[in-house]
């Protein structure tokens, strides 16, 4: 029996007027996710295009996935070597992968569950976009970090920083970072320090690349083919920059994220650790300071978010640079919170919006200035 035979089979059930037409938008969200939407549009001229919102949702769920499989092996890989133990691949991908697997559930339950209620409530399907949120989300948070904290912190950023505001679409802060941000100030304990980035470890400290250079200990620092592969201490999603590189190249081959946001973040980024180099605040040169924390991450997969982004081509190239130069800044004025992508982002998320509307009025003057000179000569 094909698959859209079973899903006419079962959602015969979420029929208006039949039991369980209340759990309708769930049953939606999970057959357009899984197959082609039954609805088409007629009547008209329309421009047909094969990339659609779901499309490009698991567009950006495949390029996600190479960062993933590394950050599950150098999970096992972390809590191992600790404990004295040198595991193979499969051991230590299998450890990995059950750290993963209940915060992704978790994830996808208290965030989906609000996304349902709302969705029902309003008489609307359930967006796709959770998707993506509910994949990232684990992958930016500590790998012990406790379950009902990321419920609770799903909840908040799809109640409070999207459904709030309409939904998918309409939200002006990225909900992935927002939930990180809700459990950074809500529970500082459980994201910060050096005893968080490895599992199943008690008492353990393990420093990151970044917080030991901020420490003042370039000699402890990791080899830089570790800090490439992965095998550093550090959130599931951030470590390995090669899957990160292998996820842009996807995003930038299928144009589902903007290469004008990325480069400005790097260039902006670079450019303000290449300073404090020279200045003497950091001894490690700026291209150094991009492979520490999650800086690409960030660049590749939250700074290009389409919604919370600006949407005008010089915009973009604005909106990088800033990001990449407060992220830097925050981190080497701020030595309480050595990371400084997240805040970074969501700070340029609410400036995004005065951003493009600065870009489109310097561009109708400077359209008016040309105009009057034309007459002018006329």
């Amino acid at each position: 029996m094909k698959l859209s035979d079973i899903s006419d089979k079962i959602g015969k059930y979420f029929e208006k007027g039949r039991p369980l037409h209340k759990l309708y938008s769930l049953y939606d969200a999970v057959d357009t996710f899984l197959l082609t939407p039954k609805e088409v549009t007629s009547g008209g001229s329309h421009i047909r295009d094969a990339v659609d919102m779901k499309r490009i949702m698991i567009t950006v769920m495949i390029a996600l996935c190479p960062a993933l499989l590394v950050g599950m092996w150098n999970v096992g890989l972390q809590h191992y070597l600790l404990l004295g133990q040198h595991p193979g691949f499969w051991q230590a991908f299998g450890y990995g992968f059950l750290r993963w697997l209940p915060l992704v559930v978790v994830t996808y339950v208290s965030g989906l569950t609000v996304e349902v209620i709302f969705a029902q409530h309003r008489g609307h399907q359930v967006a796709e976009g959770f998707f993506v949120t509910g994949f990232i989300i684990p992958m930016i948070m500590p790998p012990d970090v406790p379950l009902w904290m990321v419920a609770l912190a799903t909840a908040f950023s799809v109640l409070f920083a999207k459904e709030v505001f309409g939904g998918t679409g309409y939200n002006f802060l990225n909900p992935a970072l927002v939930a990180r941000a809700f459990v950074f100030f809500a529970y500082p304990s459980v994201i910060s320090g050096d005893q968080v980035w490895v599992s199943g470890v008690d008492a353990v400290s393990c420093a990151t690349p970044l917080a030991l250079s901020l420490n003042g200990a370039p000699e402890a620092m990791p080899s830089l083919w570790d800090m490439f592969l992965g095998a550093i201490p550090g959130c599931m999603g951030e470590t390995s920059k090669i899957a990160i590189l292998l996820g842009a190249a996807l995003l930038l081959f299928t144009r589902v994220a903007s290469w004008r946001i990325m480069l400005s973040v790097v260039v902006g980024g670079w450019t303000t650790a290449a300073l404090f180099h020279a200045a003497g605040y950091c001894p490690f040169a700026g291209w150094q300071q991009l492979l520490m924390g999650g800086f690409l991450f960030g660049a590749v997969f939250m700074a290009t978010d389409p919604v919370t982004a600006t949407h005008t081509s010089s915009g973009k190239f604005i909106y990088g640079a800033l990001i990449g130069v407060l992220a830097i800044v925050i981190r080497m004025v701020n030595k309480g919170y050595p990371e400084g992508m997240m805040l970074a982002i969501l700070l340029m998320n609410i400036f995004a919006p005065l951003i493009d509307y600065c870009v489109v009025r310097c561009r109708i003057r400077r359209r008016k200035i040309r105009i009057s000179r034309h007459k002018i000569k006329l």
